[in-house]
């Protein structure tokens, strides 16, 4: 279902042109709130943004970003930034307009199409325009509910809509809600994320949401942190927080391959975190890779294991690197057991107080 569209970017563009060229007068030399960059070079990023995001449809690009860079003429004043974003805008307001409903293109966050292409330009727009004014004496300023709330729906499935009444009722503002999922403000009793970001393209079933876990995320859930999502009570589990790590060490030891790591488990009715399940590592060269997984006690016993198992071996037969499957399981772990005989795994071997378990292709 297509979310957002070219009307959400055009106007995200007029509320940022409109923001900006209100404080168009003052001095943009300094770092953005929150960021390393100034805010001049802030707004030539949302800029680039836009026409990279719009090269990406029209380029049909799908492996990297087409290989190029904007920017604003030496001594172009904040005004003249400000006409610059509109204009690109508007080249990305067009080539969401006539992108086909069937074309997707590459994001390091996941294949995405039009819509979420849309969807990432009005974030890039509407936050970084929060950056810039928070530091030219505006920290107030807020964008329209209705835009971050589509934003949230297309990008942000995992951040938490309604908390409990006993938390705070800000979880209800969209806008409060997306500062923090981009690691701008707490969130009623959930502190700021350390780190944050958005999943074009979760692997999804009835009652789940699969987030792939990025080595950035990986590295924080390692190091104690919540990896930027709301955890139901017990999570982050232990299994969780080394499978974590172990994405972090396959970045850094040159092995780490999008989509062969761990996701993140999410229930799509409260968006709480319950667990993850992935691989130990991308298939080899027969086509062979390992399954594990993880659940926070409480949620436990409802079937959600089995159903994340399902959708994770359907994604990865979609795969044509991908031929069997197998799971590993202790033979006193009689619950482990059900869930992937359960998945469509059968009994392939036995030694050592361990059962291992395959899944062909069909």
């Amino acid at each position: 279902m297509t979310i957002m569209g070219a009307q959400d970017i055009d106007e995200a563009v007029a509320v940022t042109a409109a923001a900006l060229r209100g404080v168009a007068d003052r001095d943009w030399s300094g770092p953005a709130a929150g960021l390393d960059w100034s805010c001049y070079d802030t707004a030539v990023h949302i800029a680039g943004d836009f026409t990279g995001y719009a090269t990406q449809l029209t380029g049909r690009s799908t492996d990297s970003y087409v290989p190029f860079e904007i920017g604003a003429d030496p001594g172009t004043p904040p005004a003249g930034l400000v006409r610059v974003i509109e204009a690109t805008g508007g080249l990305l307001s067009a080539a969401v307009r006539t992108t086909p409903q069937d074309v997707t293109a590459w994001h390091p966050y996941g294949m995405a199409g039009a819509d979420g292409f849309a969807a990432m330009g009005v974030v890039e727009a509407l936050l970084h325009t929060y950056d810039i004014l928070g530091a030219l004496g505006e920290p107030g300023w807020r964008a329209p509910g209705h835009l971050a709330a589509r934003v949230l729906d297309r990008l942000f499935p995992h951040a938490p809509r309604d908390l409990d009444a006993t938390e705070t009722a800000t979880a209800t503002d969209p806008w409060r809600t997306l500062l923090w999922a981009t690691g701008r403000a707490g969130l009623g009793d959930l502190p700021r994320p350390a780190v944050w970001r958005w999943y074009a393209a979760p692997v999804r079933s009835e009652r789940l949401l699969l987030c792939e876990v990025s080595p950035l995320v990986g590295a924080d859930l390692r190091d104690g942190g919540s990896g930027g999502f709301a955890w139901a009570a017990g999570g982050p589990p232990e299994g969780t927080r080394i499978a974590g790590g172990l994405v972090a060490d396959a970045r850094e030891a040159g092995t780490y391959r999008p989509g062969w790591g761990t996701y993140v488990v999410v229930r799509a009715a409260d968006r709480r975190a319950v667990g993850a399940i992935g691989f130990h590592a991308a298939p080899d060269a027969d086509g062979r890779a390992e399954v594990g997984y993880d659940l926070v006690e409480g949620a436990r016993g409802h079937g959600y294991m089995t159903e994340a198992l399902r959708a994770l071996t359907g994604w990865a037969f979609a795969r044509p690197e991908a031929a069997v499957l197998r799971a590993v399981v202790d033979s006193s772990n009689t619950p482990s057991h059900g869930v992937v005989s359960r998945a469509g795994f059968t009994r392939a071997a036995e030694a050592e107080g361990r059962v291992v378990y395959e899944l062909r292709r069909t």
